[in-house]
């Protein structure tokens, strides 16, 4: 297949994609998936740890609070992360820093949807 146009671009969880993917993999029932697809179901089935509706939700939850952008949002859903130096790590890119509570308050969410 070729992509001739992109008709949107949207930011998902690990959990929505490997919901898109199973539907994908469904769809094709009896015919062979070829490599990429393959992987990346196995790759989403291996690390996904919660369902889309639930990853959803923790993203927008996320989205509420001081110094949270959408991309930083999602790779929170998909890493859980257990402490604060996790969190800092995926932090570790921005400009800024985060305090201690907020670093507290994004791990209460976290462990609220774990």
């Amino acid at each position: 297949m070729i992509v001739k146009k992109v008709l949107g671009e949207e930011i998902l969880t690990l959990a929505e994609a490997k919901e898109i993917l199973l539907k994908v993999r469904d769809e094709h029932e009896g015919e062979e998936l070829s490599y990429e697809k393959r992987k990346a179901i196995e790759h989403a089935e291996l690390f996904c740890h919660m369902d889309a509706a639930r990853s959803r939700a923790m993203v927008e939850e996320l989205e509420k609070l001081d110094k949270m952008k959408p991309e930083l949002a999602v790779r929170i859903a998909d890493l859980l992360p257990e402490t604060r130096d996790e969190i800092r790590a995926i932090y570790a890119k921005e400009r800024f820093t985060l305090t201690e509570e907020e670093l507290d308050e994004i791990r209460e969410i976290v462990d609220k949807y774990r």
